[in-house]
């Protein structure tokens, strides 16, 4: 069989025409040198801060530094395996992470790896990791309460969904208690959280999800784990990486999300390493001169969204850790001139058996009444003055002098609302509840019932209004104000009197 000639010419021809040749462009560099997280690399001349770049392993990093002859690089990853002479190459990107409802319920590394055992994570959306915080005219004063279910918080340090609450305290004063009481409590009510471990240990962040699927929590839950043995560019960008999570419902899907970051110091300490790794000049205490850029970019990101841009919100629970109570150190006063309030714990309130250890003098507030339902800014207006005379007083007592009748009154009713105001880890109050015992106690409904006997109290008059009343929580969780008031006053009386005579 003969082929013409004129057939094959066209063949070729077409096939030539059809070739595009697809040349490698990426920009090759080599390592200089390495070490701790971080590596110099000379010859990519044209890399961008922030941009990603690939090393020959397959590791990521993140570039920092752009300097005349070389680029600072932090390793995103294992840097042990990077040899110096090692090449290279730019990923034109900016580091981005996996976002979605596939990340709901798992544990992930601060890139979005899972590290819980449950296979892959399959989602195609992605968020860059550092994104720019909405202006003045995208947002809507924050007004809508985010309930933690601590008494003590909700009554007196209200937070409200868009908000930056700091939680500062000592090491072991049940920060991070607050925190997942918090998270567990949004069960049931459309928010979506992520909760960011900084440098803890892996069994510690172990605990915590355990904690969180006991209660339910996992399902509506990201956590996002750069562990203590992580190299300390992945510490840095886990908060970060979180937030992005979390954006991605506040803006795609107008929802509300609530962020807790524990904790700061440590991201602070991580990136200060960096820094100094990076040669970057050090400042106060060596920490770069950005380190308060770096939290104020963070927390900025928290917002309530107008709503033209959807109504979703980001309230953000940064943590600190203070030592031996120095709350003007250098990065609590940054965080707490960034964030809209702090909720500081006393060690020596926690070691008193008081929990959570609610500092009432320090810990305030910036949203305040906005962000609580109208019975409880009604009934517990006067609760934080309460305390804070209770506590002057208490000391005044202390020294054995005589007081005189309205003093003694006034302290006896001190010592019942912070009886009143404990409450067990785990085990968060509704907040029809919460109204109806602190109206108890403000109204002074408690004031015969002994101090010893107040928490058996406490939930014996729950349940009797549950059983009995209902109709009034249920009103209160409603429409946010005790419209049976007259209805209550008598339930708790008759209570009250009821529960007196059996102790006879």
């Amino acid at each position: 069989m003969k082929i013409k000639t004129e057939e094959i010419k066209s063949i070729i021809k077409r096939q030539i025409e059809g070739y595009k040749s697809e040349l490698d462009l990426s920009e090759v560099g080599t390592v200089v040198m390495v070490g701790d997280g971080i590596a110099r690399i000379h010859g990519l001349s044209n890399a961008m801060a922030g941009e990603m770049l690939e090393f020959e392993n397959g590791v990521q990093g993140m570039v920092l530094n752009l300097e005349e002859d070389s680029i600072g690089c932090a390793i995103l990853g294992d840097y042990l395996e990077i040899q110096e002479g090692d090449s290279v190459k730019r990923l034109n990107t900016v580091l981005a992470v996996p976002v979605g409802d596939a990340m709901l319920g798992r544990v992930v590394t601060p890139l979005g790896v899972p590290i819980d055992n449950k296979g892959p994570i399959n989602t195609d959306k992605m968020r860059p990791v550092e994104f720019k915080a909405p202006g003045i005219a995208k947002r809507q004063p924050v007004k809508e309460p985010l309930q933690t279910g601590m008494k003590a918080v909700d009554s007196m340090t209200p937070i409200g969904r868009g908000q930056r609450e700091l939680i500062i305290g000592d090491r072991k004063t049940g920060k991070t208690a607050i925190a997942i009481d918090t998270i567990i409590n949004q069960k049931g009510k459309n928010v979506i959280c992520v909760y960011v471990a900084v440098g803890q240990k892996a069994s510690t962040v172990a605990a915590v999800v355990e904690r969180l699927v006991e209660h339910g929590a996992m399902d509506y839950t990201i956590v996002v784990a750069a562990n203590a043995s992580d190299p300390a560019p992945l510490q840095y960008i886990a908060p970060y990486a979180g937030c992005a999570m979390a954006e991605y419902y506040m803006y795609e899907k107008g929802g509300h999300t609530l962020c807790v970051y524990d904790d700061l110091s440590k991201q602070a300490n991580a990136y200060r390493e960096m820094s100094l790794l990076l040669r970057r000049p050090p400042g106060r205490e060596a920490y770069p001169g950005d380190i308060f850029y770096c939290h104020s970019r963070l927390l900025e990101r928290s917002a309530k969204l107008s709503e033209k841009m959807g109504g979703g919100s980001l309230t953000a629970l940064p943590i600190i850790e203070t030592q031996e109570g120095e709350v003007s150190a250098y990065i609590p006063t940054n965080v707490i001139s960034i964030t809209d309030g702090q909720i500081y714990l006393l060690p020596n309130l926690f070691a008193s058996g008081i929990r959570p250890a609610v500092d009432v003098g320090i810990s305030v507030s910036r949203v305040g009444g906005n962000a609580q339902i109208k019975a409880m800014k009604k009934y517990a207006g006067s609760l934080r003055l309460d305390l804070a005379q209770f506590r002057e007083l208490e000391a005044f007592a202390q020294m054995g002098t005589e007081l005189d009748a309205a003093t003694q009154k006034q302290l006896d009713r001190g010592m019942r609302l912070v009886e009143v105001l404990k409450q067990g880890q785990y085990v968060p109050m509704d907040v029809a509840e919460q109204v109806a015992i602190i109206f108890a106690a403000t109204q002074g409904y408690l004031d015969q019932v002994p101090v010893e006997n107040v928490k058996e109290f406490e939930a014996k008059l729950l349940k009797h209004l549950k059983d009995k009343n209902s109709k009034i929580l249920d009103d209160i969780r409603a429409t946010g104000v005790i419209g049976a008031e007259e209805e209550l006053r008598n339930s708790i009386k008759k209570y009250v009197e009821e529960y007196l005579s059996g102790l006879k």
